[in-house]
């Protein structure tokens, strides 16, 4: 796929898939063909830079709307509102994360004590198993930074229930891989798959099904013999209670009407999609990918996080003729305000996951002193608060977040 991390190569592939947007993608999408360029014209391919804040849903909503009806285009919408319920679902339950990495931690020094274990993780993350269909996968995730969403379910309910490995080091595998890799839809899916989200149902792949969707691969359909043809849901004592959503209002001119910084990162890493009032006097970029998991993150999800960053802020030196600076790793932020005479910082919402870890604890101070202003795009203010359980109190309202968004397709 192309991974240059701009703006524009963005737009130009949502260009490139919208013609697909609408009935095509809704017959055609479970199919894995491979990858570009023999494959993936089924499948937008645009989540690495929707991870990265480069583009928006709201981009993606406002285009498919131009180009098909909301029938037409109801399942490719759906897939869209999964990524918005997932980030509202997370928020709502931060304890999910903090006990996703505590059991990733605990997982990680059980392989360092058991060479067995240690074994079957090499041959998973190697693509060593001898299932041909994962093996090819775990491969192409490390090789293109990408996995299609089928394949990502497939790959997790065989790492699980075939080879009975511990979900959190495959959902860490993932996102130290993935160029998309969002904490939320990562963590979730996963737990999905195990049968944790949705509680006692899971998923269960099947050889069968592989070879159905991924009969148009260059290489034909993937084998996948000796796969658990039956098994129990993964189960958990803990019950995750719902928390109040404390969520920003819109930022207006007001809000900045003092000389600031705005703060791109790994989850908002362009200006246009802030749409922001004012004028910074400084922009600062600051990529975290590092922050994704205690491992190596893999090459192609750390350059592209770090290229959509470094991208995002030359755009916005340009576009509002102020300097930019960038926010190093275990550098203080506050000479970095105080060189440019700046003391508020704009920082668009950092979700509860791996770049809210990476970036909050040096931000905690500020907003304490009431210098940080909050970004929220109004699309996840509408969103969020409706993802209490699941994705189904979502689905019931898209039309109506649409029309109170204004994502009409028209402009």
């Amino acid at each position: 796929m192309n991974v240059k991390t701009t703006r524009a190569a963005a737009l130009d592939r949502l260009a490139q898939f919208l013609p697909a947007a609408g009935r095509r993608y809704a017959e055609t999408r479970n199919a894995d063909d491979g990858p570009a360029p023999a494959g993936r014209a089924n499948v937008s391919e645009l989540s690495p830079w929707l991870h990265a804040g480069v583009l928006t849903e709201r981009d993606v909503l406002e285009a498919v709307l131009g180009q098909h009806s909301p029938r037409a285009a109801e399942k490719f919408i759906a897939e869209v509102f999964w990524r918005i319920y997932f980030k509202g679902y997370l928020e709502q339950r931060p304890a999910v994360w903090d006990d996703y990495k505590a059991g990733r931690d605990d997982a990680l020094a059980a392989l360092e004590r058991n060479a067995g274990l240690q074994k079957a993780y090499a041959e998973a993350t190697e693509g060593r198993t001898g299932i041909e269909a994962f093996d090819v996968w775990a491969r192409e995730l490390q090789d293109t930074g990408y996995l299609h969403n089928h394949a990502r379910m497939w790959f997790a309910s065989i790492w699980i229930f075939t080879l009975k490995l511990d979900w959190r080091l495959g959902a860490d595998f993932f996102l130290r891989h993935l160029m998309d890799g969002d904490a939320a839809s990562n963590t979730l899916s996963w737990r999905w798959v195990a049968g944790l989200h949705t509680k006692g149902k899971s998923y269960l792949a099947r050889a069968d099904n592989i070879a159905r969707y991924t009969a148009g691969r260059p290489e034909g359909a993937l084998a996948a013999r000796g796969l658990a043809e039956d098994a129990e849901p993964l189960s958990e004592a803990k019950e995750y209670g719902r928390q109040k959503l404390d969520l920003p209002g819109a930022v207006l001119a007001k809000d900045l009407a003092e000389p600031f910084a705005l703060l791109l990162h790994d989850e908002a890493a362009h200006h246009v999609p802030l749409a922001l009032p004012a004028s910074p006097a400084l922009v600062i970029g600051a990529a975290r990918p590092a922050a994704r998991s205690p491992g190596m993150v893999g090459a192609l999800a750390d350059d592209f996080a770090k290229g959509a960053v470094a991208n995002g802020m030359a755009d916005a030196a340009a576009a509002f003729g102020c300097p930019a600076r960038e926010w190093r790793d275990g550098e203080p932020l506050a000479p970095l305000l105080a060189d440019a005479g700046v003391t508020r910082i704009a920082v668009p919402y950092l979700p509860t996951g791996w770049t809210r870890d990476g970036l909050w604890p040096d931000l905690a101070e500020l907003a304490a002193q009431g210098r940080v202003v909050t970004i929220l795009p109004e699309l996840e203010r509408a969103t969020w608060p409706l993802a209490k359980a699941g994705f189904f109190g979502v689905a019931k309202a898209i039309d109506d977040v649409l029309a109170q968004c204004a994502i009409t397709g028209l402009k």
